[in-house]
């Protein structure tokens, strides 16, 4: 391995001259061993071998292909200087959507009107560990587990009954170096011997659980830490109950209301402040759309994060709460969308639920629980004209897009995916991916008889090792043990993004992108996109001699 990217660097003056560069010379993140080396005359010796073998035509073209390849990667970093960059801070678009046609604008709060900190996560991770061994009996030695930043991403499965920790593909797939049993990443054949291929069937999937919003990160550090310290410690253990239990974990700490104390007594450590948000909701309401606030959270949690957040940008004696038609807290969603329960009215002095019947959303008024049936009839707001805000694909997004409203996905991670994207060392790697999975392609084709030459099996191995080469290496920009979000290595879509692509109309990093686009604007799905609207796929043609 490592020949075909010895030529992957500035023009030399001739490609049959013998030069040596050093890997300063490529863009910051490629890195290889770099040899001297001469296309021409390796070309040659290649094809006169291939010759002299009688070896099949087809295998030889492609051999000639490949060589040649090489020698047109000197001029890929040109040729991708060309290429627009995405927008990071961009809005990408599902299904098509007229903002004119947008009367009312509602909005989750936790991920997506709050912004938090990093260290948001490594509170949530140290209180569920506590409660684990205070409360669950768990040993004392778990207290010594470090929440580890660089481990999750968001969008992983967990199958409770074999204990694994998987990121799956756009087609239910296993991805084969994302599989881990604790920290210990699974080889290819071990995940064929647990589960006899690499598909998840119905069946296999009953056991597996999503962990799909901004929370999940520790949940799973949590999951996979206490799976491999049992191992560690040969201690017998149910893979389900370590599912159950850091999960309850996890929910104590949010329901307990020890995260959302710890949030509020300390706001600079967690929570981002943003004078862009207060913009964007001023200007819809000064555009006249109606406003409100969805979420799962306490109110005084929600006000005093919403405090916080603003405080910069409200006047003074001025109410978060004035921009909002319609605030609704601890709303329990998903069931806000399936269930008959009445909506109660919150009095914030004396901080507990009122007793008299809500069949009106009364101004500056705090309103508990509900559901959507109720929060139709209340409102008379019906289905196209409601655009819903979330973070969470199935809690937020799912109940709201099977009843007609238009929905956004905020997805905070899809600026530093889109600017990982952008650089010309990923897109360097992702070329040349393409132009092997094409020549990988034609030799897997390629007549039964010269499938078992000398020299098919050797062009095979060093096509193969070269494409785990560079999706290994895109994988490593974004996350060295499950690689990309939205993306597996081999630059296809993931589960994540199929669900993205199934309950998000829209997505974007953050609400307040929306200040970038007039309200009058049109959104249409690309119509040169694969499935993802945000992915710029690097065609090899782009790379062909001219």
């Amino acid at each position: 391995m490592g020949s075909l990217f010895r030529l992957l660097l500035p023009r030399a003056p001739s490609l049959s001259q013998s030069s040596c560069f050093s890997s300063s010379a490529i863009e910051a993140g490629i890195g290889w061993s770099i040899r001297c080396y001469s296309v021409g005359t390796r070309l040659e010796e290649k094809l006169a071998k291939i010759k002299d073998e009688g070896i099949d035509e087809q295998v030889a073209t492609i051999q000639r292909e490949f060589e040649e390849a090489k020698g047109s990667f000197f001029k890929i970093p040109e040729a991708l200087r060309a290429m627009p960059a995405m927008n990071p801070e961009g809005i990408y678009v599902n299904k098509n959507m007229r903002l004119d046609n947008i009367q009312v604008y509602g909005f989750d709060y936790d991920y997506t009107l709050a912004h938090y900190s990093a260290s948001l996560q490594r509170l949530i991770y140290d209180l569920a560990k506590e409660h684990l061994v205070n409360e669950l009996r768990y040993p004392d030695s778990c207290l010594k587990f470090k929440y580890d930043p660089t481990f999750p991403i968001r969008g992983l499965y967990y199958d409770k009954f074999k204990g694994l920790l998987m990121k799956l593909d756009f087609f239910s797939s296993i991805e084969p170096d994302c599989c881990y049993y604790g920290r210990r990443k699974l080889r290819r054949e071990e995940i064929i011997e647990i589960y006899g291929t690499r598909h998840i069937g119905r069946d296999q999937a009953r056991g597996l659980v999503s962990l799909m919003d901004f929370f999940c990160f520790s949940e799973a550090c949590l999951i996979a830490d206490i799976v491999q310290h049992f191992v560690d410690e040969q201690l017998e253990f149910d893979s389900s109950y370590v599912y159950q239990d850091v999960n309850h974990a996890i929910q104590h700490v949010h329901r307990s209301g020890l995260v959302h104390k710890e949030i509020l007594s300390n706001p600079h450590n967690y929570l981002v402040k943003n004078g862009q948000l207060f913009r964007f909701l001023r200007m819809l309401r000064d555009k006249g759309k109606k406003m409100f606030l969805l979420t799962n959270s306490p109110y005084y949690f929600v006000d005093g994060g919403m405090r916080f957040m603003l405080e910069d940008s409200l006047g003074c004696g001025d109410s978060w709460r004035e921009l909002f038609d319609v605030v609704i807290a601890k709303a329990n969603k998903p069931d806000f969308y399936m269930s008959d329960r009445p909506f109660r009215c919150y009095d914030m002095d004396k901080d507990r639920l009122t007793f008299t019947k809500v069949d009106a959303f009364l101004p500056n008024k705090v309103y508990y629980h509900g559901c959507l049936k109720s929060f139709l009839q209340i409102t008379k707001w019906h289905g196209p004209e409601v655009i819903y805000f979330g973070d969470h694909l199935f809690s937020d997004l799912r109940g709201p897009s099977k009843a007609g409203w238009r929905t956004a996905a905020i997805i905070h991670e899809l600026e530093n995916e889109i600017q990982i994207q952008n650089k010309d060392s990923y897109r360097f790697e992702q070329a040349k991916l393409h132009i092997i999975q094409e020549l990988l392609g034609k030799l897997h084709g390629s007549v039964s008889t010269s499938q078992s030459s000398v020299a098919y099996r050797s062009l095979f191995e060093e096509l193969n090792a070269e494409r785990k080469r560079a999706s290994r290496v895109m994988k490593e920009m974004f996350n060295k043990s499950f690689g990309a979000t939205f993306l597996t290595d081999t630059g296809q879509e993931s589960a994540f993004a199929y669900h993205i692509h199934q309950y998000a109309d829209v997505y974007t990093s953050k609400p307040e992108n929306f200040l970038f686009y007039p309200l009058e604007a049109w959104f249409h799905v690309p119509y040169d996109i694969k499935i993802m609207p945000h992915h710029i796929k690097v065609p090899s043609s782009l790379f062909n001699e001219h």
